[in-house]
C-alpha cells in the first residue's frame, strides 16, 4: 500500500515538472474516434511515451484496492481540455466524454520496476471502452491485446520471498464481465470514499470535490477502522464490483458492498443460489465462527478455475486478504440455521 501511494506520488510529480515544460502530446481525436489502436503511443497519453510521465494527469491512489497478483499499480486520470468530473449522488466520480483512466501494472523486482501492462477505460460518446496494452520487451510502447494474453512473471513478495504466476491480461470481454452495470460497461473503481487524492489537483478536476465524512478503511490498516470495517471494505474492492444489484453476479443473492446492511444478502447463513463444485461441498456462504466451512473463504482460497473468486483478476491466492476475512468470520457469533 505505502509503495503503491508513493508510485501514485511520483507520477503526480512527474506529471506537473514535466508538463509544465513540455507542450501536451494527448491525441484527443484518437480517444474520441472509434478505433482501436494497436499502440498505446498513438493517444499520447505519455511525454516521451514513458509511462512514469503523464501529461496533465489527475494521479490517484486506493485505500483499499483491488487485488491483482501483488501487482504495484499507477492509476491516473486524463479528462479533455476545459473539462472536469464530479463526485455523483452515489460516491462514485462521474467523467465526461473524452476522459481516459489509465492503470498500469507491474512489480519492482520485474523489468525494472517497469509496467508489465496498462490499461486504458475510454468514456467515447458510444459508451465506455476497455483496451488492455502489454508493454514490449524494450519497454519503449505497448501492444492492444484484445483476446488478453498470458505473461510469465517471478516476482518478490514482501517477505523477499519469489513467486511465479502465469499473469493474465483480460480479453475485452472479460473487462465487461467486472466493469459491468446492468449490461454496461462503466468504471468501477473511484469512489470518493476510498479514494486518496492530492486535494489542491482534486478540486482543480472535480468540480464538487469535498473530502467524505466517512472514509473507506484501509484493508490493512488496524488503526484506519474495525476488524469488520476493513473486511467489508476489502470485499467492497473485490468482490462488490459483480456482487451487487446491478452488477454481473446479481443473480447469485449476495451483494458484497461496503453499504449492505441485509446479513442475508451480504452471506451470513445464506445458502448458494446453484450449489455445485464451487461450494465445495460448503453448506453456506459465511458460516459464523468457521472460516472453514465458509464458501466464501473455500473460493478465495482456491486458484482453480471454475472455483476462484475473482474468477478473473488474479492467479494467485491473496493470503494476506483472506486471512483478514478468516478472522472476520470467525469473530461472528455462531447462529443457528
Amino acid at each position: 500500500m505505502r509503495r503503491a501511494a508513493a508510485i501514485a506520488a511520483m507520477m503526480l510529480a512527474g506529471s506537473g515538472g514535466a508538463s509544465a515544460v513540455s507542450p501536451p502530446v494527448v491525441n484527443q481525436a484518437v480517444i474520441d474516434g472509434d478505433t482501436m489502436p494497436a499502440k498505446l503511443s498513438a493517444f499520447g497519453l505519455f511525454l516521451d511515451n514513458d509511462p512514469k510521465r503523464p501529461v496533465k494527469a489527475l494521479a490517484y491512489d486506493l485505500r483499499t484496492p483491488l487485488f491483482s497478483d501483488y501487482a504495484d499499480k499507477a492509476r491516473f486520470i486524463m479528462l479533455p481540455v476545459g473539462q472536469q468530473a464530479r463526485v455523483g449522488a452515489d460516491g462514485r466520480l462521474q467523467f465526461p466524454v473524452g476522459t481516459v483512466l489509465v492503470k498500469s501494472f507491474g512489480w519492482a523486482s520485474v523489468n525494472g520496476g517497469r509496467p508489465v501492462e496498462t490499461r486504458l477505460l475510454i468514456h467515447r460518446a458510444s459508451g465506455w471502452v476497455a483496451l488492455p496494452y502489454v508493454w514490449d520487451a524494450d519497454g519503449r510502447d505497448a501492444t492492444l491485446k484484445v483476446a488478453g494474453t498470458r505473461i510469465p512473471v517471478t516476482f518478490n513478495r514482501a517477505d523477499g520471498t519469489a513467486q511465479t504466476i502465469s499473469y493474465a491480461v483480460p480479453n475485452k470481454n472479460q473487462c465487461k464481465d467486472c466493469h459491468s452495470e446492468n449490461g454496461a460497461l462503466v468504471p468501477i473503481g473511484p469512489k470518493a470514499a476510498n479514494l486518496i487524492l492530492d486535494a489542491r489537483l482534486a478540486q482543480q478536476h472535480i468540480t464538487n470535490w469535498t473530502l467524505p465524512k466517512e472514509l473507506m478503511p484501509r484493508w490493512d490498516d488496524p488503526k484506519s477502522g474495525s476488524l469488520n470495517g476493513r473486511a467489508r471494505a476489502y470485499l467492497d474492492a473485490n468482490c462488490a464490483h459483480c456482487h451487487n444489484p446491478s452488477g454481473s453476479a446479481s443473480n447469485s443473492g449476495l451483494f458484497l458492498g461496503h453499504d449492505i446492511t441485509d446479513t442475508k444478502a451480504l452471506g451470513i447463513g445464506k445458502r448458494p443460489v446453484a450449489a455445485g463444485r464451487g461450494s465445495g461441498g460448503r453448506e453456506f456462504a459465511i458460516a459464523p465462527g468457521n472460516p472453514d466451512a465458509s464458501i466464501m473463504i473455500y473460493r478465495l482460497e482456491s486458484t482453480e478455475p471454475g472455483i476462484a473468486m475473482p474468477e478473473v483478476g488474479r492467479g494467485s491466492v491473496h493470503r494476506e486478504g483472506a486471512d483478514l476475512l478468516r478472522q472476520w468470520i470467525a469473530a461472528m457469533e455462531k447462529v443457528a440455521h
